[in-house]
């Protein structure tokens, strides 16, 4: 990942995607690192795509993205996920 907050994904026919970072996280629960980012495409509903995978924090360059398997997993980061949005809603609402 370089400072810019982008990443570039190969998939398995070799296409490379740019991908955004929105954020990153440690998880206590756990005991594993995330990664939430889109790739700026947007799904039949018009919403931008969202992607989340573990990740090591250290590993530099060669970041390799772990998919996501547990349901406990997938809570926590849905948990986050909602608190950023109506954090969002709320700051929307106080600036009108």
């Amino acid at each position: 990942m370089n400072e810019k907050n982008t990443f570039t994904v190969i998939n398995s026919d070799g296409k490379k995607t740019i991908c955004n970072v929105l954020f990153t996280f440690d998880s206590d629960e756990t005991k594993k690192s995330y990664i939430v980012y889109t790739d700026n495409t947007k799904d039949k509903d018009g919403n931008i795509q969202v992607y989340a995978s573990i990740y090591d924090p250290n590993s530099g360059d060669d970041m390799e993205l772990l998919p996501i398997e547990s349901e406990k997993e997938w809570k926590v980061i849905e948990t986050i996920l909602e608190s950023i949005q109506e954090e969002i809603k709320n700051q929307t609402k106080d600036n009108n």
